[in-house]
């Protein structure tokens, strides 16, 4: 039990400190748990099987699939409006917003929810994220409180009472002690951040290099853009563009190709884009072509294709295809050699719209243009492609910018009903009691679903999504909570607190009760220290003569209600590396908060629940 409590105190204060990753202070505690032998190497290893850690990286899958779809922007845009411009408005709604959800929804899955729609409308507001991002996680924990299935404490709680011989308790018991949390931690909260979190530095630092839509626009290709639409009946359908030779016929530039059909009874909308000459076009394709209007207008009378007039938003999207420059070095093969020479579209398939020689654009009559060496040459077409440049690259080109960053931040849009009926489904499926899905299979299900359905772009992108050091340092730690019960060391803290004020009274009786599961909850998870501490408040009650009901309604909202540690609650560390946190910063707006809860629930917990 020593040598527990030992490494336990070293681990913090490396935390603490901060000046060696967490991640890495934590996988070193457990492999000292197992040197000392107090762990086997499988018990060591088991945080890593835990669901609350698979569900985690799961719920980094489904938030990469609410953001990059654009799901997480529009809710954001709606809290935007509401918020008016104020980040105090704002703090107070994400507080709000995030409370409701948790109520309902496990307090992981609440945070993994929200995350990504706070990013989004604190990076088109312009307010700091990091001041956001750990009242999230804070606010996921108090709306647990709200409700009887809204943390599992809660449930632990409820079946010691009953098994003792107590009402139950309803759906909405914890409703009051929710409520005083909620606006406990949002006054308490608002100046702390304010003070300690609003220059926090975050990994969120946007991508260098030019976006598709610049390039589009140094170009100048979008600016004489027209789009026609494929009738039925056309020579178009069923024919490719090479076929067809429109650049050769009417010197017209065909840049997109767009694809267009609707499933689910309209609801999910498809959309896929070709580049290449060798598509075959079928009726109802969208062409989005440049070139003079008369010989537009004569393109679109003898081959039967409807002009349509652009509207706001149909100009260029990059959903599947993309653009990039890439830098021709002294010692490229294509130094010399005709931009249809260069081949680029057979070899690479992508096609050549623009050639950068100093200061001039050069967007035409490109077909027989000599490339120099230090010439810029504009490509465009499936992203997959100009990220293969990278890995082509040596002696031939450079590629400027980081495109693949920058197909990262395209947003699919047309994707986002999609995104909602898959995070709906989930949050059903964690919610609903009846149906019998475990929250963590309903998040893999989501994450899966996320990727199948293209919300998430690819695999890759899912894996890269996940934090994986957050993973590693919950799932590390979660094997100490293993070393306190089996060495007694957890149970010793608690009981010895408790009787050491056994004879004081009811208040400090469960000043005692709340303080033992509060200093617990530091070091092991809230679920185990709920089933440690219950039977232990049971005992204590009964032997002053008192209710049960405070003491035990005291272990659940100290068990949820911890604040001042990364690993203590998964939302804890889900938003460290987002928001740029290190443990100090838990400490410093955490255990504040931590201790003025713990004083107003002392205070008010008799007075909701008599002894």
């Amino acid at each position: 039990m020593t040598v527990t409590i030992i490494i336990l105190c070293l681990s913090a204060i490396l935390f603490v400190n901060g000046r060696i990753r967490s991640d890495l202070v934590a996988v070193c505690t457990a492999l000292s748990l197992v040197l000392c032998g107090i762990l086997s190497p499988e018990e060591a290893l088991a945080g890593f099987a835990n669901p609350i850690v698979i569900m985690m990286a799961g719920l980094f899958v489904v938030g990469e699939g609410i953001f990059s779809t654009g799901l997480a922007g529009r809710a954001g845009r709606k809290i935007m409006g509401l918020a008016g411009g104020s980040e105090t408005r704002l703090f107070v709604l994400v507080m709000l917003a995030t409370s409701f959800v948790g109520a309902f929804v496990s307090n992981t899955g609440t945070v993994a929810l929200m995350l990504p729609i706070v990013v989004s409308l604190c990076r088109s507001g312009g307010f700091s994220q990091s001041r956001l991002l750990m009242p999230l996680a804070f606010a996921g924990s108090m709306g647990g409180m709200l409700t009887l299935i809204g943390t599992p404490p809660n449930l632990i709680v409820r079946d010691a009472l009953v098994q003792a011989g107590y009402a139950p308790l309803g759906f909405f018991s914890f409703a009051p002690i929710g409520i005083l949390c909620i606006a406990t931690g949002t006054l308490v909260l608002l100046p702390l951040t304010r003070r300690f979190l609003k220059n926090k530095a975050h990994s969120s630092a946007m991508p260098s290099g030019k976006s598709p839509e610049q390039l589009a626009e140094e170009y100048k290709l979008t600016q004489s853009l027209t789009q026609l639409v494929i009738q039925p009946g056309s020579p178009f359908a069923g024919k490719t563009l090479r076929e067809l030779d429109v650049y050769g016929r009417y010197g017209i530039t065909v840049f997109e190709i767009r694809r267009t059909s609707q499933t689910g009874g309209g609801t999910v909308k498809r959309v896929e884009q070709f580049t290449l000459a060798e598509t075959s076009l079928c009726a109802g394709d969208q062409l989005f072509l440049s070139g003079a209007p008369q010989s537009v207008e004569l393109l679109a009378a003898e081959n039967r294709l409807k002009i349509s007039k652009l509207k706001k938003g149909d100009n260029l999207h990059f959903y599947d295809i993309g653009m990039a420059e890439i830098l021709i070095l002294p010692s490229s093969s294509l130094v010399g050699q005709s931009v249809a020479g260069a081949a680029f579209r057979e070899q690479h398939g992508l096609n050549i719209y623009g050639v950068k020689r100093h200061e001039q654009h050069i967007t035409s009559n490109l077909k027989d243009l000599k490339l120099h060496a230090a010439d810029i040459l504009l490509v465009q077409g499936p992203w997959s492609n100009i990220a293969r440049l990278n890995k082509d690259e040596g002696r031939e080109w450079v590629v400027i910018g980081q495109p693949e960053k920058q197909a990262a931040r395209i947003t699919l849009d047309y994707k986002a009903p999609l995104a909602g009926f898959i995070m709906a489904a989930m949050v059903a499926l964690m919610a609903l009691p009846f149906i019998p899905v475990a929250p963590v299979t309903a998040v893999m299900l989501a994450a899966v679903a996320m990727v199948f359905t293209g919300c998430v772009r690819s695999v890759e992108a899912a894996y890269k999504s996940i934090n994986w050091e957050s993973i590693v340092l919950f799932g590390a730690m979660l094997p100490m909570s293993t070393a306190l019960e089996k060495t007694g060391a957890s149970a010793a803290i608690s009981s010895g607190l408790v009787s050491a004020v056994g004879d004081a009274g009811p208040y400090m009786l469960l000043a005692a009760i709340y303080l033992a599961t509060s200093v617990m909850t530091f070091f092991i998870s809230n679920t185990v220290t709920a089933v440690l501490m219950s039977p232990i408040a049971l005992a204590a009650a009964t032997a002053q003569g008192v209710s049960a009901v405070p003491m035990l309604m005291a272990v659940t909202v100290a068990a949820s209600m911890c604040f001042a540690s990364p690993f203590s609650t998964p939302p804890n560390a889900l938003v460290m590396s987002a928001g740029g946190y290190r443990a100090i910063d838990y400490v410093r707006v955490g255990l504040p908060l931590q201790i003025v809860t713990a004083i107003v629930m002392i205070i008010a917990l008799p007075l909701l629940f008599p002894f």
